[in-house]
């Protein structure tokens, strides 16, 4: 990922972005080594297999199973992004569109969820951990949300979305339904992808603009891409019969399962995303032209223009699978068997709604629906005939101001850990080393050249001081041993 991110090493700004993700990464690292550290001590091994059926036999106290499992749980918020240390990820969008599709759709983002629900039976057996994963996971999903309520670049709104989205993931392991978990986790790779892809569609069909300010109108141009995009969108906003309705609301029942309030807060947090996603999608491709054809913004004499087919074929695919993906786990409800979890129960429990009733599954599932699509409602009026992007949007006040600048984190941390560490960095580079370490290694050289400066005085090249010295050495052994 480092060298993905930072693939176009010319720009500094790319650099510092790939930093920032090998660094966060390994601060969660550290934290999942010393968790490591811990389990082989216990269960003497790091084999899934042996580790579980010595976990089933033997329990360490509470207090050391939660140590273990928030070490892991730390580690996995540095892969995946989560409160404190997702601000790796939207800037990894630095990359080539299609290295962020790949991040952030399958590759290191998916790690930390994936050993948690590898893990399954560790967590189980800390339920203090449970209720922090549960809670940091759906505190990033509302505020990695917010966020994206307020970005402008095309590829940040998708990344704030991923990292939204791997919240509520969380969220779902947190409250024990692994299942749903890695359910959401395999459609939202499909429709992730695609939008990502679908992204870079538009950036290079705008010859590399990503201000979505500066778009609109685009569905009479790129019509594929605009499909796509659309479908692709109401995939993750969860719309029936899309394969995003199957997974989310999975998560929403079992948070319901445990309480309504969970069920309610989880359905905020699908609200947000509904919100933002349309925004994106009607400031986009609806609404009046507000690119400028000619000059730097477009290919030459073509303009604006449909992609290759080297580019919207991969999309069409994408988009199948965002449409179609939910069947490889419907849920009872809807007359499916959990094909894929049944493919997988050996290391991932299914999670029955036995405490659920099916009327109250579809009124849940109803109520949801229409809430989202309520939001689409909204966020139709507020963007779509419109031929200017609402002042709100341009105009930053307030908390829109506040949601623009990421709350501030970046300035936060520059702050508070990264200059001071600076600071710290270069009075041990310029004062440190060199007063003290360099000090004791120049001083030691000092002091052995003088002391031989001194000695060579001693070798002046007579017989008779030779003489002397030996004379007077023999009489102080003998004065020695005389009184000693």
């Amino acid at each position: 990922s480092y060298l993905l991110i930072g693939f176009w090493f010319k720009n500094q700004d790319y650099n510092k972005a790939a930093n920032k993700a090998f660094i966060m990464n390994r601060i969660g690292d550290l934290a999942m080594l010393f968790g490591l550290f811990l389990l082989f001590n216990y269960y003497g091994s790091l084999t899934y297999g042996e580790e579980f059926n010595n976990a089933k036999i033997y329990v360490p106290d509470t207090n050391t199973i939660t140590a273990i499992t928030i070490l892991l749980f730390i580690g996995a918020c540095g892969k995946s992004a989560q409160l404190p240390l997702y601000t790796w990820l939207p800037d990894a969008m630095a990359g080539p569109t299609p290295v962020s599709a790949l991040i952030h759709a399958a590759t290191m983002v998916t790690a930390g969820i994936y050993m948690i629900v590898r893990s399954n039976i560790l967590f189980t057996l800390a339920p203090f951990t449970q209720e922090i994963i549960m809670v940091v996971g759906i505190a990033t999903s509302i505020f990695a949300g917010t966020i994206a309520l307020k970005q402008n670049d095309i590829k940040k709104v998708l990344a704030y979305s991923t990292v939204s989205q791997l919240g509520l993931m969380f969220f779902a392991l947190g409250i024990g339904a692994y299942e749903a978990g890695f359910f959401h986790l395999v459609t939202h790779a499909f429709f992730k992808a695609l939008l990502f892809l679908a992204a870079g569609s538009v950036i290079h069909g705008l010859n590399g603009e990503q201000d979505i300010r500066k778009m609109g109108g685009l569905s009479k141009h790129m019509k594929i891409t605009h499909w796509v995009f659309g479908l692709g969108v109401l995939a993750i906003c969860a719309v029936p019969p899309f394969s995003g309705f199957f997974s989310k609301d999975t998560i929403l029942i079992s948070a319901y399962e445990h309480h309504p309030v969970l069920w309610a807060i989880g359905l905020v947090s699908g609200l947000i995303t509904a919100f933002y996603m349309m925004r994106l999608y009607f400031v986009v491709f609806r609404g009046e032209e507000r690119f400028v054809v000619g000059g730097d913004t477009n290919h030459g004499h073509h303009g604006v223009h449909e992609s290759p087919k080297v580019i919207t074929i991969p999309l069409i695919i994408l988009c199948v699978l965002a449409i179609v993906g939910g069947v490889i786990n419907i849920p009872h409800l809807f007359g499916g068997d959990k094909m894929m979890m049944h493919y997988l129960s050996d290391v991932v429990p299914i999670h029955e709604h036995g405490n659920v009733s099916v009327s109250e599954e579809w009124i849940l599932m109803g109520i949801s629906t229409c809430a989202i699509l309520a939001i689409i409602f909204v966020a139709f009026s507020k963007y779509y005939k419109r031929k200017d992007v609402p002042e709100s949007d341009t105009e930053l006040k307030g908390y829109g101001k506040v949601l623009n600048a990421k709350y501030y984190v970046d300035e936060i941390y520059d702050a508070a850990i990264v200059r001071p560490w600076n600071k710290l960095s270069a009075f041990f580079s310029n004062i440190f080393e060199k007063y003290v370490v360099d000090g004791a290694v120049n001083g030691s050289a000092r002091l052995v050249q003088e002391l031989s400066n001194n000695l060579r005085l001693l070798q002046v090249g007579t017989i008779g001081f030779y003489l002397f010295t030996m004379v007077i050495g023999v009489i102080c052994l003998l004065v020695y041993k005389m009184f000693m």
